[in-house]
């Protein structure tokens, strides 16, 4: 018994520090499994918050691309009001005295209304995408983040007023356009004789050519980037009614500024030069079977020899392209829109504009 006592109290210390260690471990073994909770739940957490936002991101594309064939009608309806070429074909066919002055006329309403319909329906699908995505992270963040509902990012008057800046490029934006379009293929193709033939390659040089006037503002003295088309002068804005805002008029004038932003951006420039190329290129597609290219032969500006094989006369090319609006600004998926909606950069870029305007972390700097 007494041995007993000595051993233990020669090896009180071991005891007592073998005591600690195990007590210590379970208390370290406890806090790790809840730190592990901890982090499994965040983790879930986030998983989840990230699968709400991708769903929700999704749903936003899907309502771009409705929207963006709802509106085609109105936009090739303002674009055949504005550059009739049906009564010029109705003289036409009276066989009038000054047949020449019409047909010379109907030359250069047929291609620049056929190469406004490209040019705004690519500014459809791009200004679209800016528009729906920034309304559609601002919505993200009213239904997910701010739950209260106490101070919305976008009420549904401050959403009908922003969206109706639309309006712009149907109105305003289309009409100057077409009056830099209109003088632009007067430039390129005014001189060029109705008997002229040409091949489909030399077809889309003077395609370039209208495009670098439009675009560059090559032989113009003045000249605007395309951004301009898209959305009014910030004076011409609800800034200049300042003595009499609402407070939704300020939250409206703030997304229209952000929205500029976005338009003025490289990245946009970027997205919307890759849709135009994209458009013509299938505008060329479509005028590529009136030229009786061999069956199989791909449509591009490398294929050697066979874009010049066949050509047509202007007057015959002239009503061809006279009718290709009806396939670009169709609110039946054509491939023409499909090919644009479809465009990897235009998909990337609205992700990037939808992931900051629906990131907390980006209103709160």
């Amino acid at each position: 018994m007494l041995s007993s006592w000595s051993s233990l109290k020669r090896h009180k210390r071991k005891f007592l520090f073998a005591g600690v260690f195990i007590g210590g471990g379970y208390l370290l073994s406890k806090y790790a499994q809840r730190k592990l909770q901890e982090f499994q739940d965040q983790e879930a957490t986030e998983y989840i918050t990230q699968a709400r936002r991708q769903y929700h991101f999704e749903s936003n594309q899907r309502t771009c691309n409705m929207t963006v064939l709802s509106m085609l009608p109105s936009l090739k309806e303002a674009i055949i009001m504005r550059l009739d070429s049906e009564d010029l074909t109705s003289l036409l066919k009276r066989r009038p005295a000054n047949k020449f002055e019409i047909w010379e006329d109907l030359k250069i309403i047929s291609f620049s209304r056929s190469v406004v319909a490209v040019y705004s329906t690519c500014m459809l699908v791009a200004l679209l995408r800016v528009q729906l995505n920034i309304i559609g992270g601002y919505l993200y963040l009213d239904n997910s983040v701010n739950k209260t509902g106490m101070i919305q990012f976008a009420p549904p008057d401050v959403q009908q007023q922003y969206l109706s800046s639309i309006q712009h490029l149907l109105g305003d934006g289309l009409n100057e356009l077409m009056t830099v379009v209109k003088r632009a293929v007067q430039d390129v193709l005014g001189g060029m004789s109705l008997k002229q033939h040409l091949s489909l390659q030399e077809l889309d040089q003077q395609l370039v050519s209208i495009r670098q006037r439009v675009e560059e503002g090559l032989g113009a003295t003045s000249h605007k980037p395309l951004s301009w088309y898209l959305m009014p002068d910030e004076e011409n804005t609800l800034e200049a009614q300042a003595c009499s805002l609402t407070g939704y008029d300020v939250m409206t004038i703030k997304l229209l500024n952000e929205t500029r932003d976005m338009l003025e951006s490289p990245d946009f420039s970027i997205v919307l030069s890759t849709c135009l190329s994209r458009g013509f290129s299938r505008f060329l597609d479509n005028m590529a079977e009136f030229f009786h290219l061999p069956q199989g032969c791909p449509v591009s500006l490398e294929a050697s020899g066979s874009l010049s094989h066949e050509r047509l006369p202007l007057a015959k090319i002239i009503p061809i392209v006279n009718g290709q609006i009806h396939s670009i600004c169709s609110e039946i998926p054509s491939h023409f829109v499909q090919d644009l909606l479809l465009i990897d950069q235009v998909k990337k870029f609205a992700a990037n504009v939808y992931e900051t305007f629906s990131s907390p972390q980006e209103h709160q700097r």
